[in-house]
């Protein structure tokens, strides 16, 4: 099961983003992330299902993941092949015939085709005669491509250190601390679940008009508090049963929405599209790599950080996470929405130095004037990026020289 999860962790992103149009490229890839929570709440269902079944009931529980697994392995069966994984391979007849069914007219699939063919042969001729190792050392030494290498690293590190997954994988042990019986653990277990899918589809309509980057930026704060919140609603030992129960589930629920209105939908998404055609493999392999990584090394750290911190002090520990992890992305995290997968060569052309200034010289200073002190009639700034401040409609009207 790890072995197919890594492989799909790692793929579908990928072919998500290398199909999707830019207009909405944010929205379709962003469905990986719903049907990811999607699961985590049939997952619950389950348990809930099967919890007075005995002995077999954790068999049953394990189980019962292969029917939405069947399903899906049917619906794979009928899925396009993304057309600039056939470009690379040279099968140019079925890549245009992949983007004839990928896109509204036959028109805008020979444009879309003309135009990642024209990048794809021009970062070829760049790449040279490369292979698969050489090509992740480029993730790493070419300036733009360890650019994007260090935004698509940060939301991958930052899902882990915001704490979803001490919530996802130890629900119901937090929930029976609390003061919850086991079937009722159960149940608020379910409602989590349920929490992370309501307010994930919201953000199917906000990622490709907010963006990324400023979704990121305004979660984090206040995943901080409520997962602070719910630390220390954890102190509160006397008085009525619900006095601690309460709180406790009503600041993780609300930590739970903040992250399915950012970093949730953000991670994969953003780390699919930003690496360059010739090395999306290898990009996206090592931050999926990191991602995984630290989650293992959270579901093994956090029983342990109960026993010696005590719960309070573990979520008061990934709440100043959240926090490092807020400037983190600030620094690293470009925003990409309603870009071309080749547009973003010019976004990460930008050298970190000069967008770093940019955004704490321009950027922030206009936000404080406008949102804070509320002043009016303010001019803009225009964007750093190339490309990052204009209409798309004009953009894809644009003659492609």
């Amino acid at each position: 099961m790890g072995i197919g999860i890594g492989a799909k962790n790692a793929t579908v992103p990928i072919f998500s983003a290398e199909l999707a149009p830019a207009r909405v490229r944010g929205a379709l890839v962003m469905f990986w992330q719903l049907w990811v929570v999607a699961g985590i709440f049939l997952g619950f269902c389950a348990n809930v299902i099967v919890k007075d079944t005995g002995a077999i009931a954790w068999r049953l529980q394990l189980g019962s993941a292969f029917i939405p697994a069947f399903i899906l392995m049917l619906g794979i069966w009928f899925t396009p092949e993304s057309p600039r994984w056939l470009m690379k391979k040279g099968r140019h007849d079925a890549a245009f015939a992949s983007f004839l069914k990928l896109r509204a007219h036959p028109i805008i699939s020979a444009r879309d085709f003309y135009y990642s063919h024209v990048i794809y042969v021009e970062e070829a001729r760049v790449a040279g005669d490369t292979n698969y190792f050489s090509r992740m050392r480029d993730c790493f030494t070419i300036p733009r491509i360890r650019r994007a290498n260090y935004g698509a690293s940060t939301v991958m590190l930052a899902q882990q250190m915001c704490g979803i997954n001490i919530i996802s994988f130890y629900s119901s042990t937090i929930f029976v601390r609390a003061g919850y019986s086991d079937t009722e653990a159960l149940y608020a277990s379910l409602g989590y679940g349920a929490v992370q899918v309501v307010f994930t589809i919201p953000t199917l309509f906000m990622i490709d008009t907010v963006g990324r980057r400023r979704l990121c930026l305004i979660t984090f704060p206040l995943m901080c508090v409520f997962l602070l919140a719910a630390g220390l609603s954890l102190l509160k030992q006397d008085g009525p049963r619900g006095a601690q129960i309460g709180p406790v589930v009503l600041f993780v629920y609300l930590f739970t929405i903040m992250y399915s209105l950012g970093e949730g939908p953000v991670a994969f998404q953003y780390s699919a599209e930003v690496f360059p055609n010739i090395q999306r493999e290898q990009g996206m392999a090592f931050v999926v790599f990191i991602n995984n990584f630290f989650a293992g090394v959270l579901s093994i750290t956090f029983p342990r950080m109960q026993t010696v911190m005590t719960p309070t002090g573990a979520f008061g520990f990934y709440a100043g996470l959240n926090l490092i992890a807020w400037g983190m992305i600030f620094c690293f995290v470009r925003e990409t929405k309603q870009l071309t997968l080749e547009e973003l060569d010019q976004v990460f052309s930008v050298p970190t130095a000069e967008f770093l200034s940019y955004e704490t010289k321009v950027s922030v200073p206009y936000f404080i004037k406008k949102n804070i002190l509320r002043q009016r009639n303010l001019t803009k700034p225009r964007s750093i990026m190339p490309v990052a401040d204009e209409d798309y409609s004009a953009r894809s009207a644009r003659p492609r020289a």
